[in-house]
């Protein structure tokens, strides 16, 4: 089956998770851990992201994050991209670490986010990498030991967690960690990882139920909420998606883009094209870059070749950088011309 697009829109939590290729051990050392939890901290920084929660497991990893501005994809794919690329140097391999793409699932707030929280933080203890909930309080690969204050991680919202417990640091942690045990019993969820319809409803039974009751809600297997929250999500990435096919149907070439951009940046084309590095100039390279790639669909080797830059020059400028509001305005521009072409799923 193809795959479904990404969910996602500014501030939404996601539980993220990524596994080495073939069970690959993808945290053999000490230095695995050290590395991606660095490089986690790099792409907090620069996407503007909150993580919640952690776990580092053998040949997988699990994050409870919430998106900044620009899409989960863009900090997941360097984080990984990075850790991939210095993992095989470290241990003298080649080929891919990781298995696939990441997975992605979009996540109501309340109830979901102290139930994802525990899940994910009792993962070594399922695994019994961990004895006990003492021992996981100083386990150094995961995010618990940091809302039990025991290791210090700046970047971690611990705070976020612990003022849904309490109004002090002490008796927070306490109810915390009793939240935890409860857990322990509860043993792996399937209502928190199971499929889309039984994910979203909260159950077999409360799917069962409806169904006595011949009442229709929506459903998606990326996504962990409510009916509505559901229904939500699914309206917003159809509407970006609608807004994409009518602007790729517009016909608009990579050379338009550059003439567009010139004359709103008050430079010439060749200016452009010359591959200066003065600030204007890089300036309507990332506006042509996020037009072209982000908007139309070319790729970066593609628009290279118009701005005589290399494509990792384009890529980079994608990945990291935000469309400015000279772009915005041309791509809105784009979408009022283009009104007559219609989405279909």
């Amino acid at each position: 089956m193809p795959r479904g697009p990404r969910l996602d829109s500014p501030g939404t939590i996601h539980h993220v998770m990524g596994k080495g290729i073939d069970h690959l051990g993808i945290f053999q050392e000490s230095r695995d851990g050290e590395d991606f939890l660095d490089r986690l901290e790099s792409v907090i920084d620069e996407f503007e992201l909150d993580v919640y929660a952690w776990a580092l497991m053998p040949d997988h990893f699990h994050i409870l994050i919430r998106s900044g501005p620009s899409p989960i994809s863009s900090p997941m794919r360097k984080l990984m991209t990075g850790f991939a690329v210095t993992f095989n140097l470290r241990h003298d391999r080649h080929g891919h670490v990781f298995q696939n793409r990441y997975k992605s699932i979009v996540c109501e707030e309340d109830p979901y986010l102290l139930e994802l929280v525990r899940y994910i933080h009792l993962n070594p203890l399922r695994a019994h990498l961990v004895e006990d909930l003492e021992a996981l309080a100083d386990y150094p690969w995961s995010g618990h030991s940091a809302i039990m204050g025991r290791i210090e991680r700046i970047w971690q919202r611990t705070d976020t967690i612990l003022r849904r417990f309490g109004d002090t640091a002490s008796k927070s942690r306490k109810l915390y960690n009793r939240f935890l045990l409860d857990g322990i019993a509860m043993g792996k969820r399937d209502d928190l990882m199971g499929g889309g319809l039984i994910r979203s409803a909260g159950g077999w039974a409360e799917v069962l139920g409806r169904r006595r009751r011949k009442e229709w809600m929506a459903a998606d297997e990326r996504i962990l909420g409510s009916g509505e929250f559901v229904e939500k999500m699914l309206d917003e990435v159809e509407k970006r998606h609608a807004d994409t096919l009518r602007i790729r149907n517009h016909d608009i070439g990579i050379s338009e883009i550059i003439q567009k951009v010139a004359a709103l940046r008050g430079l010439s084309v060749n200016e452009i094209r010359s591959g200066g590095l003065r600030r204007e100039i890089r300036a309507a390279r990332n506006d042509i870059a996020q037009l072209a790639v982000k908007e139309l669909g070319n790729s970066g080797a593609e628009v290279a070749r118009y701005l005589g830059v290399s494509s990792s020059c384009i890529n980079r400028l994608v990945a990291k950088e935000k469309m400015s509001d000279i772009a915005r305005s041309i791509a809105e521009s784009w979408k009022s011309q283009c009104t007559f072409c219609t989405y279909v799923p």
